[in-house]
């Protein structure tokens, strides 16, 4: 949805993922600060100074990763950077979704606007008008291995600004060239000069691009996992004394108390608990009684990721940096995606555990040795067969979490001649986060509805405040499953249902 923001004015130094998340999914437009112009034409002329003087220098007058050693001349500095690009375009595999590619785009600029790349203005330039002008250029998300960064997906980019490759049309469902695409927004082909293909390709920002659309999701499916919980709670006529608050303050992980104060919160005024408070039961299993200390650790994996993106959002990760005060051109290895390997690894473990414990909740909800509900929440057991095959689906989803989580960014393949001969497999992270993401909400929309239909069974008391307002919202949409039916359909609608903003706010 595109809504009406001032331009986002780039300058390497102060972007914010809330910024990625305005452009990548409501379309903010993007232009380059003045200031930041500046800061680049001065890097540019330390280059130009380089060229003119026909010093070697990496990147600028030489070959790439293991053909360094190789001197280019002066007359073939343009044909090298677009050879440079031609080659790397190497990506396989389906091409990332528009927010993504918005994302991306968004931060190479941003890169390039903090001045250390030695790239003209006009580069970055062309970037925001990919933007603002919605020209999204075919990315395949497969081929990089995160070190020198994301060489193949970023080459897929800089191909449709030197007028090739490929790029989604208007309607999203047919391809033009990246020549068409240029002029049918009125601005030329790059020429790209010395070293500007290869600050386009070295750096992160594939990745991070992902990951950073990832955060936003799983960020929701945090606040969304607290409700289901909440509501399967009130369902199992479970006891909301485990969120005492005293409880968490004599161990006070920030998460954790968190969440027990949401889980109170969602559960206050509750006529089901009130029905059941003199009941015998002393204790609730762990999927209900440890919320707060499972849910909680989970929310402070997914914020260190948020820490982690957020420095490398305004990071310089090409290589050779340009450093225009001294006049220096630096080689390191900035564009080693080992940060983000492992911090989109660990919010993947995290997140499956998220998976676990919501599984645990439904098979709950389904086993009549539990508790007072009907068997699989059949209104008649036997003839119908409930949720038991909804909560098998979730089974195979939480087992597959389980086998994304093992870490990608442990494996090293040497490659370039093994000059690259350790790389962080960073894309690869990203990437089994992105299943583990789709895999929760799954997960969740299931246990929403068995919570649903748990509640339905104990009308008319009605369930605590937060917890009530997403059950009654449910049941606008999905009504109670009386007969078996093709239960992927109310699967589906509850997907719809959790990617609506007025059911997140209910969880805020």
């Amino acid at each position: 949805m595109e809504r009406t923001m001032k331009p986002l004015l780039i300058d390497g130094e102060s972007l914010t993922l809330e910024n990625v998340h305005e452009v990548a999914f409501d379309r903010r437009q993007v232009t380059l600060q003045p200031d930041a112009a500046k800061k680049m034409s001065r890097s540019r002329a330390v280059i130009d100074a380089i060229v003119n003087e026909d010093r070697i220098v990496y990147g600028v007058s030489t070959g790439f990763g293991k053909l360094s050693d190789v001197h280019i001349g002066h007359e073939q500095l343009t044909p090298l950077q677009h050879n440079l690009v031609r080659s790397h375009a190497s990506g396989v595999g389906d091409p990332f979704s528009e927010e993504e590619v918005r994302a991306l785009v968004l931060l190479r600029a941003n890169v390039l606007a903090k001045g250390l790349s030695g790239a003209r203005p006009v580069v970055a330039e062309r970037l925001c008008d990919l933007l603002n002008h919605h020209v999204y250029p075919v990315i395949p998300c497969r081929g990089s291995v995160g070190a020198s960064g994301d060489l193949a997906p970023l080459a897929h980019l800089a191909l449709v600004l030197i007028g090739e490759g490929e790029v989604f049309s208007a309607s999203g469902t047919a391809r033009i060239s990246g020549r068409e695409a240029l002029e049918g927004i009125g601005v030329p082909p790059l020429q790209l000069q010395a070293k500007e293909g290869l600050a386009l390709l070295n750096g992160t920002q594939a990745t991070l691009a992902c990951g950073a659309v990832c955060w936003r999701r799983a960020r929701q499916l945090l606040d969304l996992a607290d409700l289901a919980g909440a509501m399967s709670l009130e369902a199992l006529k479970g006891t909301p004394q485990a969120f005492d608050r005293r409880v968490h303050q004599a161990r006070p992980h920030p998460g954790q108390v968190q969440v027990a104060e949401r889980l109170s919160r969602f559960l206050r005024e509750s006529e089901i608990r009130q029905s059941h408070i003199d009941c015998n039961r002393v204790q609730d299993a762990y999927s209900l009684r440890c919320m707060p200390q499972v849910h909680g650790p989970v929310r402070e994996c997914v914020e260190y990721v948020r820490d982690v993106a957020t420095i490398e959002l305004n990071s310089a990760t090409d290589n050779p940096l340009v450093f225009a005060e001294s006049g220096e051109v630096l080689n390191g290895g900035n564009f080693h995606g080992q940060s983000l390997g492992l911090a989109f690894d660990f919010m993947a473990v995290s997140l499956s555990v998220l998976a676990n414990i919501s599984e645990r909740r439904i098979e709950r909800l389904l086993n009549p040795e539990y508790g007072d509900l009907p068997a699989f929440l059949a209104d008649h057991p036997g003839l119908n067969s409930g949720f038991m095959i909804a909560q098998v689906a979730a089974a195979a989803l939480a087992s597959e979490n389980k086998v994304l989580s093992h870490p990608a960014s442990v494996d090293s393949i040497p490659t370039s001649g093994n000059k690259e001969d350790h790389v962080p497999m960073a894309m690869g992270a990203a990437l089994k986060l992105k299943q583990v993401v789709v895999n929760l909400e799954r997960i969740l929309a299931i246990e929403f509805l068995c919570a649903a239909q748990g509640i339905d069974y104990l009308r008319p008391l009605k369930a605590g405040i937060t917890a009530e307002s997403a059950y009654q919202y449910i049941r606008g949409r999905i009504s109670h499953v009386g007969e078996d039916r093709v239960l992927s359909i109310d699967i589906e609608k509850m997907i719809e249902i959790l990617n609506e903003d007025r059911f997140i706010a209910l969880s805020k």
